[in-house]
Order: structure tokens, then C-alpha cells, then sequence
């Protein structure tokens, strides 16, 4: 006992160090744990050497990790996932199961008689990071973009196709049927008993807990550590009864609270894990490093493969197939979890199969984080290469589909849309409502296939380019437009900025009224001064509303403003709602 709380003060401190070099390098914390784990273990500087501390440490972790993983689940959003999003992540999942298992298989690594190393080496490869995509993404602010949406929801799905896994990995050792069916119906009674105690009994017990946050905190760990004994007694596990028991949790209301009040201990926890991984990883030898560079390379040719192949088949542009596919470049730190479990149970026949992964999480991880940061550069690059080599982006549809939108390189509009996102939606649904004479002169340019595929079932024109291009504008026929309107913030624009491109669209057409957006006040004088004739400020309107409200609420007539927001949102039937 006292070897094992040794051990833990050597993985804290080392992941505390370490991991302060990787905020400095602005490196992933993971790839900090993994590392001060390999250099505490035995390939290491030997500081640990304990099988039993190993293996508890991790197991603690893995135990809260996946708990932690559950609360995250989201299920409306798997139940709400749009079909372009659904089959995409259906043909990645399954598309790269399938292709891993061939080719590990062909590399060399067990298939059958107990040892799965091809199996699990194919389930590791198909997942991605949720942990950096969701970190990148936020930092570029493109969380709410169509690009981002559909890579969050392939995430959110894999994440639902690794709990079928689960459920069926304690069995893999004998995949008779009647095995598998049994092992179904404990994954149904866990799953049933489960939702039924947090839907009828947990909210009851946590609203009469919920002022004190020692007894939250204590009673969601205690509820995790029972379901995973009851998953265990199941004769599944106890890792799989803690993934079930978050996402339980996660669909009662107290769901943020005990997010909130656990966190910390999942940080804790999920350190331990990663560094304890990081203790398991085989000195790299010169043929494990070869390996992980072959996993790494066979991640990316069939993220591309299973991501962008879906996805331009479905029409949705090549802009748009490329991205997500660049997004979701990387190894999940739930890979080196389903690793983990393989190893628990016995199922890898060869040691490096963990090393392999864990390096090329580890390379992956740096990679795919410099190009998440430049994906739309390298789309801008690859857009030319691919229709050179035929492929057809959206400004290649057909004639017919052009010539009924009015779309044509002689096609002029009075009103052009430079860029269409939410509030450019909600300006035309204002025009046709109020001005439908303004509303037939508009016509749009943008990247957006979801943007078009709405536009054109109301028989407004689409340019379908990118409007940092000047020959997209050009196309467009924004040198005799009579008005031209910016209303997508610096913050969205990709490529530009919309002092550039008001200079863009003066320089194409001097005479043009031309409107542009702004969210930071200091930037209005300098796009009135780069040619602009009127600046919006969305959140001075939005200030002016929230006044009203203010006002309302004070004088005791807010339900009324509400009634007329209800109203007022029932009749509106926008692009992008």
C-alpha cells in the first residue's frame, strides 16, 4: 500500500512537470502524461517498477475516465444527427473497422484463437480526438460552422459505436452465438436498470443533496463505482458499467452540477491513466517506430478515404468534404483506452500493439494539430489540385440546375450577399417579408452546400465560391451590383477579413453601396475608411433589444415582449434557422 502511494506521488509530480513544458510548447497535455509515464516506468528511469501499482493506477483511471467520457455523451445530438452526418459516420466507422481488420490482418497481427491484435489495432485506428478536435475547433471558432457540425457529429457517434464495442469485447474470446446474444441481454439489463434508477430514484435523492457539493461529489463517484461493480457482476466489466453510468447520468437534469463537481477528480483520475499508459510503452526501437508510422499513415489515408469520399458523393462540396476529413486526422484517446482493455483481458498476442498506438497517438497528436490550425489553407490548396484531377466542386453542377437558379457567368443581381451565414438569413427572410420587391434583386455568394440546397428552393441565385477570391467575385458579378452586403463577422470570414474585402469589392466596383459587418467597435472607422458607405454593429442592436426587455421586465410587462417573440419566431421560415 505504501509502494502504491509512492507511485502516485511519482505520476503526479512527473505529469505536473511535464506538463508544464507542453503549456510552454503548446503541446496536448496527453502527450505531457504519456511521456512522464514512459520516463517513470520500466523502459524509463525505472522508478516504478511494480506490475500491481501499474495496473491499479491504470485501472483506477480508466475506470473514472470512462465514467467522465459518459457524462460528455450527448444523446439528443446522436438521436438529432442530420443523414449527411449519420451516413458519414457510418462509412467512416464501419469503413475503417473493416479496412483495419484487412490490413493488420495482411501486416501480420493475430486474428483469431483468443488474440484480436488486428481487431482492436482496426477499432483503435478508426477513432478520432475528441479532446483536441473540440480544442482546436473552439479556439478557431468554427464549434457552430457546417464543417465543424459534421465533424462533432461523426465524433459523437464513434463514441457510440465504441460502446457496441465494449459490450461485445469481454466475449471475444468465443463468438459462438449464444455467447453473444447473452452478452447482448446483460448489456440490456445493464443498460435498462441503469437508466431506470437515474430517471426515477437518482433525481429524487441528488435534489435532496444538491446544496451540499461534498455529498453531489461523493454520491456521482459512488454511483459510477456501483454500476461498474454491477457491469462486473454482469460478466461484462467494470469499465463498461462506468461508461453506462455516465451517460445515465448525463440525461437527468443534475447532469452540469455533477460535471462540475467531479471534474477535478477527473483530471486527477484521467492523468493517472495516461501516465500509467505512458509506463506500458515498449522502449522504440527502431521496428516499433516504423510500425507507429505505418499506423499513423494508414489513419490518415482512410480518415481521408471514409470522410471525404461520403460526403462529396452526397454533394456537400469539396470544401466541405475536405475539412472534416483534415479535422479528424488523428488517434483518440479513447484508442489507447480500447488497448488498455485488450490487455486486460488478454486478447493481444504481441506487447507492441499498445506501443504502436501510443506513439502514433503521440505524432498524430502534434500533426494533426498544426494542420486542424491551417485546414482551411491546405482546402484552399487541395481544391485546385483535385478538379484537376476531375473531381467537381459545386460551382460545377450542371447547366440545367444553373440556368433554372438564374445562375450564369453573365448573370448580374442589384443586391449581392457577400458570404450568407445566420444573419444574412435572417435579412433576406426581413426583405421578402416586408420588401419583396428588394427580396427578387438578391442574389447570394458562398461555400455553404447547406446555404445553396435552402437558396435555391426559394429561387434566390447562388454563386457557390469562396469570396476571398477574386475571381469568385468577379463570377459573381459583383462589378454591377448596385449593393453589396458583408454580414459575416471577421470571426467567421475564412481567408479575409472584412476590410480586405470591402477594399476587394471597391477596387471591382467603385460605384456600389456597399454594407459590412463589424464585432469589435475599433474596426467600424477603419471599414469606413477602407471604403464601406454604412458599418453594422450587431451587438449595439442587440443592446437595444436587451433594453426593451430590461424595461418590460421592470414594468412588469415582459410576457407581452415574450408573446410577441413567440409569434414572431413561429411565422419565420429561414435558410439557417
Amino acid at each position: 500500500m505504501h509502494e502504491l502511494i509512492r507511485d502516485i506521488t511519482y505520476c503526479t509530480v512527473a505529469a505536473w512537470l511535464l506538463g508544464l513544458g507542453a503549456q510552454f510548447a503548446r503541446q496536448p497535455l496527453l502527450l505531457a502524461y504519456l511521456a512522464g509515464g514512459f520516463a517513470l516506468g520500466p523502459m524509463g528511469f525505472g522508478f516504478i517498477q511494480s506490475a500491481e501499482s501499474i495496473s491499479a493506477i491504470a485501472e483506477l483511471g480508466l475506470i473514472f475516465l470512462l465514467f467522465m467520457i459518459g457524462l460528455e455523451i450527448d444523446l439528443k445530438k446522436i438521436a438529432s444527427a442530420g443523414r449527411s452526418i449519420t451516413l458519414t459516420a457510418l462509412v467512416q466507422i464501419v469503413g475503417g473497422i473493416i479496412l483495419g481488420i484487412i490490413f493488420f490482418r495482411l501486416c501480420g497481427f493475430a486474428l483469431g484463437g483468443g488474440k484480436w491484435d488486428a481487431l482492436y489495432l482496426a477499432v483503435a485506428a478508426t477513432l478520432s480526438s475528441t479532446v483536441i478536435v473540440v480544442k482546436m475547433l473552439y479556439d478557431k471558432q468554427e464549434l457552430d460552422s457546417l464543417t465543424g457540425r459534421v465533424t462533432l457529429g461523426v465524433l459523437v457517434l464513434q463514441d457510440l459505436a465504441v460502446i457496441l464495442f465494449l459490450a461485445i469485447q469481454p466475449n471475444l474470446g468465443n463468438l459462438a452465438p449464444g455467447l453473444l446474444l447473452l452478452s447482448l441481454v446483460r448489456v440490456i439489463v445493464l443498460v435498462v436498470a441503469t437508466f431506470t434508477v437515474s430517471r426515477y430514484v437518482l433525481p429524487a435523492i441528488f435534489r435532496g443533496v444538491a446544496r451540499v457539493p461534498e455529498l453531489m461529489q461523493v454520491g456521482a463517484i459512488a454511483w459510477c463505482f456501483l454500476i461498474g461493480e454491477f457491469g462486473q457482476q454482469l460478466h461484462l466489466s467494470r469499465e463498461m458499467g462506468a461508461l453506462v453510468a455516465g451517460v445515465a447520468l448525463s440525461t437527468f437534469p443534475y447532469a452540469l452540477d455533477v460535471t462540475a463537481k467531479v471534474i477535478s477528480l477527473r483530471d486527477f483520475f484521467v492523468t493517472l491513466f495516461f501516465v500509467a499508459i505512458g509506463m506500458q510503452i515498449p522502449l522504440p526501437t527502431g521496428t516499433l517506430i516504423g510500425w507507429a508510422l505505418i499506423f499513423a499513415a494508414f489513419v490518415v489515408v482512410t480518415r481521408v478515404a471514409t470522410v471525404f469520399t461520403p460526403l462529396y458523393l452526397m454533394r456537400q462540396g469539396l470544401r466541405t468534404s475536405i475539412i472534416p476529413a483534415l479535422n479528424l486526422c488523428q488517434v483518440s484517446e479513447f484508442s489507447l483506452v480500447v488497448l488498455a482493455l485488450g490487455a486486460q483481458a488478454a486478447h493481444l498476442a504481441s506487447s507492441d500493439s499498445r506501443g504502436i498506438v501510443a506513439l502514433a497517438f503521440t505524432l498524430l497528436a502534434v500533426v494533426s494539430t498544426f494542420a486542424m490550425a491551417k485546414s482551411d489553407s491546405l482546402a484552399r490548396w487541395l481544391i485546385p489540385l483535385l478538379k484537376k484531377f476531375g473531381f467537381r466542386d459545386l460551382d460545377d453542377v450542371s447547366a440545367e440546375i444553373d440556368a433554372a437558379a438564374g445562375v450564369g457567368h453573365n448573370y448580374s443581381a442589384r443586391i449581392v450577399f457577400v458570404g450568407f451565414f445566420r444573419t444574412a438569413s435572417s435579412l433576406l427572410q426581413e426583405l421578402q417579408r416586408r420588401y419583396p420587391e428588394l427580396a427578387a434583386e438578391v442574389a447570394v455568394v458562398d461555400f455553404s452546400p447547406v446555404a445553396r440546397d435552402g437558396l435555391l428552393k426559394l429561387n434566390v441565385p447562388v454563386i457557390y465560391g469562396d469570396v476571398s477570391h477574386r475571381d469568385t467575385l468577379v463570377h459573381a458579378g459583383v462589378d454591377k451590383a448596385e449593393v453589396l452586403i458583408s454580414t459575416v463577422p471577421d470571426s467567421l470570414l475564412k481567408g479575409t477579413t472584412n476590410a480586405r474585402l470591402v477594399r476587394l469589392l471597391r477596387e471591382l466596383n467603385p460605384t456600389a453601396k456597399i454594407i459590412a459587418t463589424v464585432d469589435i467597435l475599433a474596426q467600424a472607422s477603419e471599414l469606413l475608411d477602407a471604403g464601406a458607405d454604412y458599418v453594422n454593429v450587431p451587438r449595439l442592436r442587440q443592446a437595444g433589444d436587451l433594453v426593451e426587455a430590461v424595461r418590460a421586465a421592470r414594468d412588469g410587462v415582459l410576457d407581452e415582449k415574450r408573446a410577441v417573440l413567440r409569434q414572431m419566431l413561429l411565422d419565420r421560415r429561414e435558410v439557417l434557422a
